[in-house]
């Protein structure tokens, strides 16, 4: 999807660093206008190719007093100006746009982090009128502070210790918030991002998957050539289904799907998902028993990074092959490769800027950012890569996947090999935790809690507890349940279940899984965590 081709207005977000960048895309997007982030230091060129309406500055754990903090290129204010494109600074965004205008920042003689009350100094672009002399609470995360405005600014907020909490220049079309807000503990922040995109900067909505399927259609085919074939991956999961759906969609039968059980499905997840492939979606699709290949590489691997990287290297090495066997029996060698890959993959695999780094510190490896060996000759496509997950499920629902898959929960790209801690081949680890999954999943469908989930799953720990069962003395194995509540998988809250639930559940799983006699829950959100523990 080429982003001047969308039937909206384009807000860009230059990203320095903020954990909550990603959430400024999805509150934009949520109004019907299409967002997109890209890093802070872009160059001008990039950032005036997309011809965005808005620019926004995001936060960041810079201060604008170190030498190596980030910033937008020269020359980029002079030509929002002259182009009259509205810039808006979100925390350290604020403070950068103050200093490059000439302003003033200082340390704060104190710093403001969380929640803190605003009130409005004067009516104005803003905060209309009738805001004036009112309080809102606001999600404070800041040490320095702007204290001398540039010219033609003024301070229209202040918090409660007499910070500057917004400011303006609107014959400039410049604007700062010191606050976030994109978070939901701003109470007013989406009233005050709806007025700002609507009101003061005069944007159209029109973000919406209707347009976004036909123009990846018109791209797809513009992009296959009229005899070329296509393979897909698929994992079984949302993302490469709809992704599959959409190219099958634009080419009939040139696509190629193939299905790969590498022995680290979750319970029947190979029946469960090829029914549905040739029953509900007629996708053409193959599926290759690759238990053996992959478990072999596996065998005494226990560092996560090292799983991750040996599970895509198979992968590739069973679609190579797969190619080459299509191109036997076509006669050609297809030329393209599917993949589900969604904005928050691209997102968190981005360089944080001011890092000095050319590539991101790996929090963990994407199987699908990265691009492909030179020596596969396959070119991708990524029809999803601008999208978040809700959006997925929104396509899907347009291109008639049912409903149930499309909520299903989202599934690791490694599998259950990011769910085993350790060895995933020693003793019966994949086996227990395959049932004690079933057991935690079916009683939360039971229960009518599934689809209040982002996502749920058991984990199996290489430790091993004392207990007694059938008044033995037992040593076995410990399983973690985790379960958690998000909108796009980028943040997340662990879910609170009811106390019974969870002792049903435990008394299920010790009862009916031979070798497991404790269980534990992860209550932890993300950050600090992530959702999955490898």
């Amino acid at each position: 999807m080429d982003p001047k081709n969308v039937k909206s207005d384009l807000v860009l977000i230059l990203d320095y660093g903020s954990q909550y960048t990603h959430l400024i895309t999805r509150r934009i997007r949520s109004l019907s206008v299409f967002s997109l982030c890209i890093s802070g230091t872009s160059s001008l060129a990039t950032i005036t190719d997309l011809n965005p309406s808005v620019v926004i500055l995001s936060g960041g754990p810079h201060s604008v007093h170190t030498p190596d903090s980030p910033s937008f290129p020269d020359g980029f204010l002079s030509w929002a100006r002259s182009h009259g494109v509205v810039v808006l600074g979100i925390c350290y965004g604020l403070q950068l746009l103050v200093q490059r205008l000439g302003g003033d920042v200082r340390v704060g003689h104190k710093q403001e982090y969380g929640r803190m009350e605003i009130c409005v100094d004067k009516p104005s672009a803003l905060f209309p009128s009738g805001k004036v002399g009112k309080r809102q609470v606001v999600w404070m995360s800041h040490g320095d502070e702007a204290v001398t405005l540039p010219d033609g600014f003024h301070v229209i907020a202040r918090s409660d210790q007499g910070a500057v909490a917004a400011i303006e220049n609107p014959s400039a079309k410049f604007y700062g918030l010191q606050y976030h807000p994109e978070v939901t503990h701003t109470e007013e922040g989406m009233e005050t991002l709806r007025h700002f995109l609507f009101d003061v900067c005069g944007v159209e909505a029109g973000w919406n998957m209707e347009d976004v399927m036909e123009e990846e259609i018109k791209v797809i085919n513009e992009t296959v050539g009229p005899d070329e074939h296509v393979i897909c991956a698929l994992s079984g999961g949302v993302d490469s289904t709809v992704a599959a759906t959409l190219v099958h969609k634009a080419i009939g039968g040139r696509l190629h799907c193939v299905f790969v059980d590498n022995g680290l499905l979750r319970y029947k997840e190979r029946e469960r998902v090829m029914e549905t492939f040739e029953k509900d979606l007629h996708l053409p699709v193959v599926c290759v028993d690759a238990v053996d290949q992959f478990l072999t590489k596996l065998k005494g691997v226990t560092d996560p990074e090292t799983k991750r990287k040996i599970i895509g290297k198979e992968f590739i090495c069973i679609f190579d092959a797969f190619a080459q066997e299509l191109e036997a029996k076509l006669g050609k060698k297809p030329a393209y490769l599917v993949q589900g890959t969604l904005y928050p993959d691209v997102i968190e695999s981005c360089p944080p800027p001011g890092t000095g780094r050319t590539h991101s510190h790996t929090i963990k490896s994407h199987h699908n950012v990265g691009g492909l060996p030179k020596d596969m000759k396959l070119k991708l496509i990524e029809p999803l890569k601008l999208l978040f997950k809700d959006e997925v499920r929104q396509l899907g629902k347009i291109l008639n996947v049912p409903e149930a898959f499309l909520k299903r929960h989202p599934f690791p790209g490694p599998g259950l090999a990011v769910r085993v801690l350790g060895d995933v081949t020693e003793g019966n680890a994949l086996d227990i935790l395959r049932q004690v999954d079933e057991i935690f999943i079916q009683s939360i469908k039971d229960a009518g809690l599934y689809d209040s989930i982002w996502q749920a799953f058991a984990v199996f720990l290489p430790v091993r507890s004392v207990g007694v069962q059938g008044d033995q003395r037992t040593h076995s194995h410990v399983v973690a349940l985790r379960a958690v509540t998000s909108q796009d998988g980028m943040t997340a809250d662990w879910y609170y279940f009811e106390h019974k639930f969870l002792d049903d559940v435990a008394r299920k799983i010790c009862n009916g899984v031979r070798g497991v006699n404790r269980v534990v829950q992860d209550i932890t959100s993300k950050p600090p965590s992530t959702i999955e523990w490898e």
